[in-house]
């Protein structure tokens, strides 16, 4: 039987925004576990506020953008690795640095987790990249927000909320220009990927587990259904 292959990019502000972020790494590695078994799964992780934090200082010293960028990266390998820890004997041993290796990686049966790749690409990015090399059912986005918004929501309470969307309707929403330690519901670069892969994304609130299996498993959601151009 053929599994279905999905990508799935967790946002650093999930993983270790400094809340239970212990107790929530245990319930998303076991979630991952239990489907694992229905599922090949390529989990990539982002950098967070501490990525950010390390860009920031950064620019103060005078770092260009490309060394920005591997400071990030560099925080969203230890990411990986700090969830890789919690999946345990599931997890794939090493953590992929490249799209090709972590496609390779995934015909293991392994739980695959990663982190960014190269400067100029972010982890939402590598997340489409990946899902495009592996040729995937799906790519979840896991995220701090519940779905996707005409702006952002915490600054506009008004802002209308999507339930569904055209890829090329969210590549509208999105910024288009790339600086390290920059945040948006999607990057622009894998929204592309995205579009010529045809490959669907939903959007979810990653810290609602319950939430975050339903899109895994491709069932309904409560986020934003991104459908292929």
């Amino acid at each position: 039987m053929l599994l279905e292959k999905v990508v799935v990019s967790v946002g650093g502000s999930i993983l270790i925004p400094g809340d239970d972020d212990s107790e929530y790494i245990g319930k998303l590695a076991a979630m991952f576990v239990r489907l694992s078994k229905k599922l090949r799964i390529v989990v990539v992780c982002g950098g967070g506020k501490i990525a950010r934090y390390y860009t920031n200082v950064g620019k103060e010293l005078g770092a260009t953008v490309q060394q920005r960028d591997m400071l990030g990266i560099d925080v969203t390998r230890t990411n990986a690795r700090l969830l890789a820890v919690a999946l345990g004997d599931a997890a794939y041993e090493g953590i992929p640095d490249t799209v090709s290796g972590a496609a390779a990686a995934s015909m293991s049966g392994k739980i695959v987790v990663m982190g960014g790749t190269s400067p100029g690409h972010t982890t939402d990015a590598v997340a489409a990249q990946v899902a495009s090399a592996m040729l995937a059912d799906r790519v979840v986005n896991a995220t701090s927000v519940d779905a996707v918004y005409s702006d952002d929501p915490k600054k506009v309470p008004d802002a209308e909320r999507y339930s569904r969307l055209t890829i090329k309707e969210l590549q509208d929403i999105v910024y288009s220009d790339h600086d390290a330690g920059r945040s948006s519901v999607f990057d622009p670069l894998g929204i592309q990927t995205l579009i010529t892969s045809k490959i669907p994304l939903s959007i979810v609130d990653g810290r609602d587990i319950a939430e975050l299996e339903n899109a895994v498993l491709g069932r309904k959601i409560k986020g934003t259904v991104i459908e292929p151009a």
